[in-house]
């Protein structure tokens, strides 16, 4: 069987399994997340002419949010592949 090829099993860009567990940043489909510095929130929304609270929100429980550590009041910068685009950012608010 290709790796990868059975459901059940996480496919993974990393080698971090141990013991049995693993980092969900490490799976293929989950794009990479990070918490932005007060600095660059502060010019995000100076630049859309956004307050904070207009942002699109994320909860403090999404498994993701979990494993980077954010909290209530942070903002996320999500960074994904698009064909179309080439990169895509979008930014979410971290919430209860």
């Amino acid at each position: 069987m290709a790796a990868g090829s059975n459901p059940v099993e996480p496919v993974l860009k990393g080698n971090n399994m141990k013991k049995g567990k693993f980092s969900i940043l490490d799976h293929e489909l989950v794009p990479r997340h990070e918490i932005m510095r007060e600095k660059e929130v502060a010019e995000l929304l100076q630049m859309y002419k956004l307050r904070k609270e207009q942002l699109p929100k994320i909860k403090k429980s999404d498994p993701v949010i979990k494993e980077i550590k954010a909290e209530v009041g942070d903002v996320v910068k999500i960074m994904r592949r698009s064909r179309t685009a080439g990169k895509s950012l979008s930014y979410r608010l971290v919430i209860e």
